[in-house]
C-alpha cells in the first residue's frame, strides 16, 4: 500500500516538476524577456529548488569516457562482462596495452547505485584493470528470476571472481565487506584454486558491535518483524518486476536524509544562494552530488531481511555461526590472500574497529600479509570518494596490491 500511495504522490509531483523547471527557464534564460524582470533571479531560483525537490532522479551515467596514463589521454569503453538477473558486472577497458592489476570492485547494494562510487572507479584507472558489480533496481528484475537472498549475494561474488581468474584483487566497500569476506572464505574452504590475490575491505560492518553507530543501534533496538512488516512492500503493476517483494528505494532515502536532516537543509538553502548570487561552480557541485544521492534503487526484501538478521542481529560473521549450503563460514581458512582493511576517523556509518575486526577473524593469513589504515579526518564517504580518496587511500590501496 505504501508503494502505490509513493506512485500516487508521483503521478501528481510529476507535472509540478515540469512546471517548475519550465518556469526557471523562463526567468533565466538570456533570451527569455521574462529574464530581465525584478526578482527574476529569485523567481529562477526559488522553481529551480522546488524542481529539484520535486522530480524523479534516474540512474546517472558513469561519464567515465577517458583516464590519464602516464601523462597522456586514453579512452575508456564501459562493457558488461558478465550479466546475472540481478546484477551486471561492467568492465572499464582502457585502450591501452598495459599489465596492471586486475581490479574487482564490489559496490554495495544498499540503496544507491554503483554510480556512487564513480570516483573510487575514476582514481583506479590509471594503474588498474577496473571490473564493477553494477546491481539492479529490485523492481525491475521480473519475478520469474526467483528471489534473491544474502546466500546469493555470496555466490554472485564467487563467480565474479572465478570468471576474472586468480589473479584478481577484491575491493569491496561498506556493506559488501561481509558477504565478499563469507565468499572467500568458502572458497579458501574448499581449497578453490581460484581465490584472489588480494582483499581489500573498506568501511564496512566486519563486526557491528564494535563502536555501534546509529545505523547499527537501529538494527538492535527494533525487532525483525518490525522490518518485515513496516519496511517491506510489493513492487505496483507498471514495473517489470510487478509483484516482488522489496525495500523501497524511497523509503531508503527518506532514512539517508533523516540521518543528517539540518546538513540536508543548509544544504539547500546554500544552494538557492548560489543561484541567487550567480555562483555556478558551487551550484554545478550541488546538482551533481544531489543527482547521485537522491537515485535509488528498490532492495530483493529477502537480501535485506538476511542482512538485518544475519550482520546486524545476529553477528553470524564475527560469532562463526553463519552458514551458506550447509557449510561453515570460517574466514580463519584463509590463508593465501592478502588482507587490507580500511576504516575512516569520522566514519558515523561503520563504527571504529568494524573493519578492523576482519584482522582478526582471519587468523590464518600470515601477519605479514595484512595490513589496517585508519584515514585521518575521513568520514564514510571519503573513505571512496573526494580528495582524501584519491590523495591518501587510492595511493595505499595501490602500493599494497602491488605487493600482494
Amino acid at each position: 500500500m505504501l508503494y502505490h500511495l509513493h506512485e500516487l504522490q508521483r503521478a501528481f509531483l510529476t507535472p509540478f516538476a515540469a512546471f517548475t523547471d519550465a518556469s526557471s527557464q523562463l526567468f533565466s534564460n538570456p533570451f527569455s524577456p521574462l529574464a530581465y524582470t525584478p526578482l527574476s533571479r529569485q523567481l529562477a531560483a526559488s522553481c529551480e529548488l522546488m524542481h529539484r525537490l520535486g522530480k524523479e532522479y534516474q540512474k546517472p551515467a558513469w561519464n567515465l569516457p577517458s583516464t590519464r596514463i602516464d601523462g597522456r589521454e586514453v579512452r575508456v569503453t564501459e562493457s558488461v562482462a558478465l550479466a546475472k538477473p540481478f546484477c551486471r558486472l561492467l568492465h572499464f577497458q582502457r585502450a591501452a596495452r598495459r599489465a596492471d592489476p586486475r581490479v574487482l570492485l564490489v559496490a554495495p547494494l544498499s540503496g544507491h547505485h554503483a554510480t556512487l562510487l564513480r570516483d573510487t572507479v575514476r582514481a583506479l584507472l590509471p594503474a588498474h584493470d577496473v571490473y564493477v558489480t553494477d546491481w539492479l533496481d529490485a523492481r525491475m528484475v521480473p519475478l520469474s528470476h526467483g528471489p534473491f537472498h544474502l546466500d546469493d549475494y555470496v555466490h554472485y561474488i564467487q563467480e565474479f571472481i572465478r570468471h576474472l581468474g586468480p589473479d584478481v584483487h577484491v575491493i569491496s566497500v561498506c556493506q559488501p565487506t561481509v558477504p565478499v569476506l563469507a565468499a572467500i572464505a568458502l572458497m579458501a574452504s574448499n581449497d578453490d584454486p581460484l581465490q584472489p590475490r588480494s582483499m581489500v575491505m573498506m568501511g564496512g560492518p566486519i563486526d557491528p558491535r564494535q563502536s555501534p553507530t546509529q545505523v547499527n543501534r537501529l538494527a538492535t533496538t527494533k525487532p525483525y518483524s518490525w522490518f518485515e512488516t513496516q519496511l517491506i512492500d510489493t513492487v505496483p503493476a507498471r514495473y517489470p518486476g510487478a509483484g516482488r517483494r522489496v525495500y523501497p528505494g524511497f523509503l531508503q532515502h527518506a532514512g539517508f536524509v533523516a540521518m543528517n536532516p539540518d546538513r540536508h537543509l543548509k544544504s539547500h538553502y546554500d544552494f538557492y544562494l548560489d543561484l541567487l548570487r550567480g555562483d555556478d561552480s558551487d551550484a554545478a557541485a550541488h546538482r551533481r552530488f544531489y543527482d547521485e544521492y537522491n537515485a535509488v534503487l528498490d532492495m530483493p526484501a529477502e537480501f535485506y531481511l538476511d542482512t538485518i538478521r544475519t550482520v546486524f542481529q545476529e553477528f553470524r560473521l564475527p560469532n562463526g555461526t553463519w552458514e551458506i549450503g550447509g557449510q561453515a563460514v570460517r574466514p580463519a581458512d584463509i590463508k593465501k590472500v592478502a588482507l587490507l582493511s580500511i576504516e575512516g576517523e569520522l566514519d558515523d556509518i561503520s563504527g571504529q574497529g568494524q573493519t578492523r575486526a576482519a584482522i582478526g577473524l582471519c587468523r590464518g593469513i600470515p601477519a605479514a600479509r595484512k595490513r589496517h589504515y585508519t584515514a585521518p579526518g575521513c568520514g564514510h564517504y571519503g573513505i571512496f570518494s573526494g580528495r582524501r580518496w584519491r590523495e591518501m587511500i587510492c595511493p595505499k590501496i595501490a602500493e599494497f596490491i602491488r605487493q600482494a
